[in-house]
């Protein structure tokens, strides 16, 4: 471990969490481009997301005399959660001091605690909007985390270890070998990251509609640099679970070393990985219409049945073994 705590590692551990905030809104702007040429539309700029941030840290901050000092603090604590869950995901190479710290737990640890400041956020104004947002976030919530810890034990037993580095480590060793145990955890964790980061059919991130939206209901009230903080940590998080689909399952290409060449090849993989990703969510999105809140537990319990059946295909192929 004495290895990993050099300055070298250090810095490109610092890199890499920097390049997580510095890319998530350029994967946005990716997949906006990709559904408007779907639609026969020009669409905007792949730059526009920098464009929206800028424009909102330049604006005045405006909040209501009912909140709470809570209300102000928490798009601070929600980007720094998610941004810290990032960072302890490895992007671009292994081998790096935050190895120490990206277990598995930790991870869902840590969006959980952004995700409960949201709720509160969205409830200590006292608005009808940010209380019926804040309740839908807390059912997705509920049914949501099971399904991430059963995806997680799933890999867990599989690799014999919770941190991410490891579970990579022994996609690496096994050759790409197709097992039944990951791919329903893939299956789980695609279905998950759609209901986590607030995309069709789970939520629609372009609506401000009542009776459909549930991470807009909870920001309505922001403005200024807060709106902008959030509206950064859910690009973010759209980044974490991109990463996490490309570099858990299909890990080719991520450099086992900090030499310059490895680096270079591992940013161009991760690159092209999430580029492909943000087509299939563009295309998912066109095709799909946003079900009804009452059908996302069905939803959200086929991730659940989908981990469940990765575990059990792992425990019956270790018996027959």
């Amino acid at each position: 471990m004495a290895d990993l705590m050099t300055p070298l590692t250090w810095a490109m551990a610092v890199a890499q969490a920097l390049l997580y905030a510095a890319a998530a809104p350029l994967l946005i702007g990716w997949v906006r481009k990709v559904k408007a040429r779907l639609q026969n539309r020009r669409g905007p700029a792949l730059v526009q997301p920098y464009r929206d941030l800028y424009k909102l840290f330049a604006k005045e901050v405006r909040v209501a005399h009912t909140a709470s000092p809570l209300y102000r603090l928490a798009p601070y604590l929600i980007f720094a959660a998610i941004w810290l869950a990032a960072a302890s995901v490895p992007l671009v190479a292994l081998g790096l001091p935050t190895t120490t710290i990206a277990d598995m737990i930790v991870l869902v640890g840590l969006l959980g605690l952004a995700r409960v400041f949201l709720a509160l956020a969205g409830m200590d104004v006292g608005t009808a909007f940010g209380g019926m947002g804040a309740s839908r976030e807390m059912l997705v919530a509920a049914l949501a985390e099971p399904a991430l810890l059963m995806v997680i034990f799933t890999l867990a037993m599989t690799a014999h270890s919770t941190s991410l580095s490891g579970v990579i480590d022994y996609q690496l060793a096994a050759d790409f070998v197709p097992r039944p145990s990951f791919v329903f955890a893939l299956g789980g964790l695609i279905l998950l990251s759609l209901a986590e980061t607030g995309r069709i059919p789970v939520d629609n991130p372009t609506t401000h509609l009542e009776l459909t939206m549930v991470h807009e209901a909870m920001v309505l009230e922001y403005s200024g640099r807060h709106l902008a903080l959030l509206e950064w940590a859910a690009q973010v998080k759209l980044l974490l679970y991109g990463a996490l689909i490309a570099n858990l399952f299909l890990p080719w290409g991520i450099a086992e070393g900090l030499a310059p060449a490895a680096l270079v090849l591992g940013l161009a993989a991760i690159l092209v990985k999430l580029a492909v990703l943000g087509v299939a969510l563009a295309v998912a999105e066109t095709v799909l219409a946003k079900m009804r809140l009452f059908r996302v537990p069905a939803f959200l319990n086929l991730a659940l049945l989908l981990g469940l059946l990765g575990l059990l295909s792992h425990v019956i192929l270790e018996v027959g073994a």
